[in-house]
């Protein structure tokens, strides 16, 4: 049976989301084919017909891992209210749906370039919001200070998810947001 071009851009983009979610789960190395074609309701066969690798899926479930981001941040009107939004429990539990950025960081590095492409598009739109948030006309200095807060509130909510403390992991989320000049409001 033949499939519509509407439907087979939805089954695309569920193949998409399954995978964005899974990924930040479990790893891109964590996740074999068999658990992505279900997590989408699909065959392997159609997550090959539309990616042709898991490879490619990954390089694209990252981009859109990235975007969606933005997404979660995008109500942020200040630099404090970004930083409390991303440091919070709520993102630290939520991994299959939180920053891409947090949850792949050190896997990625052992990806290939496409998946690599994608994830170092995501550091630089992250920055460049953070960037934004920042005082002062755009400058190569406010470009370092946005990265740096990248950095601070990626490897915070790495820590904060590695660790099996709870109080020690409250601790990480609230000395990133004191580090960054955010309070809790």
């Amino acid at each position: 049976m033949r499939v519509s071009k509407e439907q087979a851009a939805a089954n695309r983009e569920r193949i998409l989301d399954a995978a964005a979610s899974l990924f930040r789960e479990r790893g891109i190395a964590g996740t074999g084919v068999d658990a992505l074609a279900e997590a989408a309701g699909m065959t392997h066969g159609s997550l090959y017909s539309h990616f042709g690798s898991k490879e490619r899926l990954a390089a694209e479930a990252v981009a859109r891992a990235a975007a969606g981001n933005d997404a979660g941040t995008s109500q942020a009107g200040t630099l404090a209210e970004f930083v409390g939004g991303y440091l919070s429990p709520r993102h630290r539990d939520a991994a299959g749906a939180g920053c891409v950025l947090a949850a792949l960081g050190s896997e990625v590095r052992r990806q290939d370039a496409p998946v690599r492409d994608s994830f170092t598009a995501g550091v630089r739109r992250m920055a460049a919001r953070i960037g934004n948030l920042l005082p002062g006309r755009a400058s190569p200095q406010r470009e370092d200070e946005a990265l740096a807060v990248v950095a601070t509130l990626v490897g915070a909510l790495i820590l904060s998810r590695a660790v099996d403390d709870a109080a020690l992991s409250d601790r990480i989320l609230a000395a990133a947001r004191h580090a960054t000049g955010a309070r809790p409001g």
